[in-house]
């Protein structure tokens, strides 16, 4: 049994480690971003809002009871001995209170909906942002796994160069400065190369917050991806959709509604209210007299009833409640406007960011044929002699540096891409699927 168990752990790790893609990851952070938990329980908490706010307006029920002993001593004046008299009183009451007006509670029913709404909106924004940081934090590892990967081509080529050089001065074809050149640009890939293993796992461990779990392998994307231009391809149309949908505009939209009603709740406080109320109550008592019968009472009472509140005048704090109120409704409606612009300044960067990064991205890719036409060239020029080392060396890391641009500007469009439909208000998981497509190998 024991070889059989060593046998299927062996097998275990002896499995090829299967690489999560975006779409993965992003569905382990929903279940793990403790960010976007926090999210989803102030939305719950808001949803609470509605039935809250309709309270006031039905009725309430009430009962009590009570039961007490009797112990009466009375003293006549004149002739009548004292009298002593005990006995028990029991009795129940149930009553009944339908509010008929009351312009505040109305106010507040009505406040609790935009509330709700509000509640819904800031959830949406945070499973919005969620994507967003799934997606930046997955790209970031892949950028940098990139990073650390071109330097260490590097650092392999310029091994293979100092070799040559090396060589070439043993044999008496070259100067030692090839080799101290060669030399440098090796000591300084390997300090890049630490830097870059560095930076990888602080990218990791960027990912590791948001999934919950340190992310062992990534679907990296497909060398020959090709990158769509946005659609609609008008930046003014997507600026319209972000004034309109965008989550944080809504958010501050159903605070301008309740900024609004809460001046109509406030008003209210000089109003009337008015309340059908109705009673059902029991008694029973008993008293006797030490060394008598005893005498009992049984009565029922049932009453039903209007009430009628008329507030006449509470200090000026009503007054200041309605000023206050009237000075909030400014605020929101400033803040709904500085979110309005926020959204479009956003989605203009991204645009910008999607159409000049595919831009980039072309022009990347013909840099990088030049780059390696202009290496190719290089060493055979110094095989030759019409070339130095350090030419060889500066086109090696030309190379590797248009590579390394490359990656990230395909990265970064990418990212404007989910950002400009953040902006827009209408990301969902279905662009994140559309993104996931891009991954994978050849």
């Amino acid at each position: 049994m024991k070889r059989h168990a060593f046998f299927l752990a062996v097998l275990a790790f002896s499995q090829p480690l299967v690489a999560a893609d975006l779409l993965q990851t992003y569905r382990e952070a929903r279940a793990n971003d403790p960010v976007y938990a926090s999210a989803r329980a102030a939305r719950d908490a808001g949803r609470e809002s509605l039935p809250q706010g309709l309270a006031p307006l039905l009725p309430t029920i009430g009962a009590s009871g009570f039961t007490q002993m009797n112990n009466i001593d009375i003293d006549f004046r004149g002739v009548v001995p004292p009298s002593k008299r005990e006995g028990n009183t029991n009795g129940y009451s149930v009553s009944l209170t339908q509010p008929v007006f009351n312009w505040q509670s109305i106010m507040l029913y009505r406040e609790a909906g935009y509330k709700v709404a509000q509640a819904e909106a800031v959830f949406g924004q945070a499973g919005q942002d969620l994507i967003v940081r799934v997606a930046q934090a997955y790209f970031d590892v892949l950028a940098s796994r990139d990073s650390l990967a071109f330097i260490q081509a590097q650092k392999t080529a310029i091994s293979e160069q100092l070799a040559q050089a090396k060589r070439n001065f043993e044999v008496g074809t070259a100067t030692i400065t090839d080799t101290h050149e060669a030399q440098a640009r090796f000591d300084l890939a390997t300090s890049q190369e630490i830097a870059a293993q560095s930076d990888l796992e602080i990218k990791q461990r960027a990912l590791q917050q948001i999934v919950g779990k340190f992310p062992e392998a990534l679907t990296p994307l497909k060398p020959s991806t090709e990158l769509s231009p946005p659609k609609p391809d008008a930046m003014e149309q997507w600026v319209a959709s972000a004034e309109g949908q965008n989550f944080a505009v809504r958010v501050q939209e159903a605070a301008l509604e309740i900024a609004t009603r809460e001046i109509d709740r406030n008003r209210a406080g000089h109003y009337p209210s008015l309340n059908m109320v109705g009673n059902l109550g029991r008694n029973s008592a008993s008293i006797s007299t030490v060394g008598t019968t005893s005498l009992g009472t049984d009565s029922t009472s049932r009453t039903i009833g209007l009430q009628l509140a008329i507030p006449l005048y509470a200090g000026g704090g009503v007054n200041s409640l309605v000023r206050q109120a009237i000075a909030n409704q400014e605020k929101a409606r400033q803040d709904l406007e500085t979110a309005r612009r926020s959204a479009a300044l956003a989605v203009r960067q991204a645009f910008l960011g999607v159409t000049n990064g595919m831009a980039q991205v072309r022009a990347l890719e013909q840099a990088l044929v030049s780059s390696q036409s202009a290496l190719d060239s290089n060493k055979l020029g110094y095989e030759v002699g019409v070339r130095i080392n350090i030419d060889v060396l500066n086109a090696q890391q030309q190379l590797f540096s248009t590579k390394r641009d490359l990656s990230k500007a395909r990265y970064d469009t990418l990212m404007n891409g989910l950002k400009l439909k953040a902006a827009s208000g209408t990301l969902n998981e279905e662009d994140l699927e559309a993104v996931n497509r891009l991954l994978g190998s050849d």
